[in-house]
């Protein structure tokens, strides 16, 4: 957090110049053992943009602002959940936290996920990295994201679960920021 704090900083500013603030967006997302936390990311969208819909459409979505544009596309919006991983709500690899309205499909099989801390990265992050652009390009995104996402992530998700290892996280960490970067 240390190293990462000048980039808060300029994130921080960027973001208030852009669109005021408050900085962070919040979000509830399910957690560990399905209980309910407070998901922090930089703002990336305009303050209304949660009543104009909650799922994004991808790239082209008019809701997202000019430096939301540029921390969405190599994932720094995501650093401010490094404050959940101090918090001890979520750890840096582990299943992606889902929001409570699509938790709701969850299989029984499914919800094993849930048994462990939630991640800032996982399998399922680096397949679906450019979700957005997916999303983007479908008819109906919130049709797509239930029915052909989620099964998706959820799947990988299990995999991760069920073969989870301390080397398999560090390698995870390194295929995220090279994926990130584009190495």
């Amino acid at each position: 957090m240390i190293l990462l704090f000048p980039f808060f900083i300029v994130i921080s500013i960027w973001i208030v110049i852009d669109d005021g603030a408050p900085v962070f967006f919040k979000q509830t997302r399910v957690g560990k053992d399905e209980v309910p936390f407070q998901l922090f990311k930089f703002r990336s969208m305009y303050k209304d943009a949660e009543s104009r819909g909650q799922l994004t459409v991808g790239n082209t979505d008019p809701r997202v602002t000019k430096s939301g544009q540029f921390i969405r596309k190599y994932k720094l919006d995501e650093l401010a959940q490094l404050i959940n991983v101090l918090r001890g709500e979520m750890s840096i690899v582990g299943p992606r936290p889902e929001v409570p309205k699509y938790v709701v499909f969850y299989t029984k099989e499914q919800k094993e996920v849930l048994r462990v801390r939630p991640g800032l990265t996982d399998t399922s992050s680096l397949h679906f990295i450019d979700e957005d652009a997916i999303l983007g390009n479908a008819k109906n995104p919130e049709e797509a994201y239930i029915n052909d996402i989620l099964p998706q992530k959820l799947a990988l998700q299990l995999a991760y679960v069920r073969s989870r290892s301390f080397f398999g996280d560090i390698a995870l960490i390194f295929k995220t920021i090279g994926k990130i970067l584009g190495v």
